[in-house]
């Protein structure tokens, strides 16, 4: 069975401790890896090597460390069928996935800042014939980056990438639930060149390493993606000293569908939008509101497409829907699905646990669940269930659904789908989300600004 190693000062380290974590396969339900229990101890070691390495790292020329991160996107690109094997098992999500969206978004992170940061300019304000003025744009010194697990090594490289071109140096803790991939990233860096104590990797428990990630004096900025529970902490810790904080938390994100939609092309949308990676990605549909007019038709469609995934084995080719993350994440989605139940919600397919054969008749499989008969003011439609469990609405005019799609204390992402241009602009205007696509879902481009309001982030 692996072990995996902290990673510091460029090299693989085991905890101070001496004490491991198991590190379960989700679609068994076997522990096959173990992780380090880490303490605060061995984030203090991680600080000490980013604070040293950062002078150096940080008076690097802009084309050097554009260089290394380029070295690093094409070493993920090379290893792609290993990496994406990893999060398969580490994940349960399906092999194809991972394989299509996780793993060359992670490598476009490190393309895209390495090309970025030599194309970042100063502004230059010229006040009448007195003076000149000028920002001078510096990396703030060292950055802890603490990332989730359900895109555990996209989102990750989301956070250390830009950190890393601007010249910071990294403290990273990938999440307990799905440390491989970030185990393997710390290989592939030292392989491309990185400068030893740029990157340091920290595995273990957020309750034991997530104060000295947030509080420690030499940290100078935070980003967490998470929950809302967990980012409210990191947000009160952080005030206290004033550090600049990135907090991109839950959703309930709302998938609006008008009448004139195309609406064989919403379907499958908003199928994809309900179900990729099992319904554990932050910005899925899972409040799904359709114009009354076009509701029952829409029902039977999407019901049709739902019932047509094809669960199983992570990592069998043609798979579209895995397991869920872990034990208790199946515990809590199937206790989201019994309280629908509770408050009068209807289960139109799906709201079971799905039993597979052989190695897998101990995995954690839900099967895709669609409910409806929840009014807004229901807390299956207010609560985040991220799993894969959506429920449907109908409404009959436009301020009616913006009023049930903001209706939520969150405020990630939202999804407008219409013919109408002019429909689709003053939708997307009024609906309090951080981004809002139009007849698309989870298009994505890194110049765009990416974050939510209320209690998102």
């Amino acid at each position: 069975m692996e072990r995996i190693a902290n990673f510091i000062n460029g090299k693989f380290l085991p905890p101070l401790s001496g004490q491991y974590l198991d590190n379960f396969n989700p679609a068994t339900g076997n522990i096959y890896s173990q992780l380090p229990d880490s303490d605060s101890r061995d984030v203090k070691l991680a600080i000490k090597a980013a604070s040293e390495a950062f002078p150096q790292w940080s008076q690097m020329e802009k084309i050097q460390r554009a260089e290394i991160l380029d070295r690093i996107s094409k070493k993920i690109l090379e290893n792609i069928e290993i990496l994406a094997t990893a999060e398969c098992i580490d994940t349960g999500k399906p092999i194809s996935l991972a394989r299509i969206l996780d793993i060359p978004r992670s490598a476009q992170n490190f393309s895209f800042f390495s090309k970025a940061i030599l194309e970042f300019e100063n502004e230059i304000f010229k006040t009448e014939d007195v003076a000149v003025n000028f920002t001078d744009h510096s990396p703030v010194g060292v950055v802890s980056c603490i990332s989730p697990w359900n895109l555990p090594l996209y989102l990750f490289t989301w956070k250390i990438a830009p950190a890393l071109a601007a010249g910071c140096t990294v403290v990273a803790k990938p999440s307990e639930v799905t440390p491989m991939t970030a185990h393997l990233l710390a290989k592939l860096c030292n392989d491309a060149g990185l400068p030893a104590g740029a990157l340091n990797i920290v595995h273990g428990l957020g309750t034991k390493l997530g104060p000295e990630l947030v509080e420690n004096p030499t940290i100078k900025a935070v980003s967490f993606t998470g929950s809302t529970r967990v980012g409210t902490e990191i947000s009160k810790l952080a005030g206290a000293s004033f550090k600049k904080v990135s907090l991109e938390m839950g959703g309930k994100n709302p998938t609006i569908i008008f009448a004139d939609c195309d609406f064989q092309e919403t379907v499958k949308a908003a199928v994809r939008a309900a179900f990729l990676n099992q319904g554990q990605i932050c910005i899925c549909g899972s409040l799904i509101l359709i114009e009354k007019p076009l509701y029952e038709k829409f029902k039977r469609a999407f019901i049709k497409a739902t019932e047509k995934l094809n669960q199983g084995d992570p990592l069998d080719e043609g798979v579209d829907q895995g397991a869920v993350v872990s034990k208790s994440h199946f515990d809590k989605v199937m206790g989201c699905i019994k309280l629908a139940e509770q408050e009068g919600g209807k289960i139109l397919t799906g709201g079971k646990v799905t039993k597979l054969p052989g190695l897998n008749s101990g995995g954690w499989f839900i099967a895709p669940t669609i409910i409806e008969g929840l009014d807004q003011n229901s807390q299956t439609n207010q609560e985040e269930i991220f799993g894969p469990v959506v429920t449907l609405q109908s409404f009959e005019t436009e301020d009616e659904a913006i009023t049930l799609a903001n209706a939520t204390r969150y405020g990630l992402a939202a999804s407008v789908w219409t013919g109408n241009r002019d429909r689709a602009n003053r939708v997307a205007k009024q609906v309090a989300s951080g981004i809002v696509w139009t007849n698309c879902w989870m298009l994505r481009d890194l110049r765009t600004p990416f974050g939510g309001v209320k209690d998102s982030g």
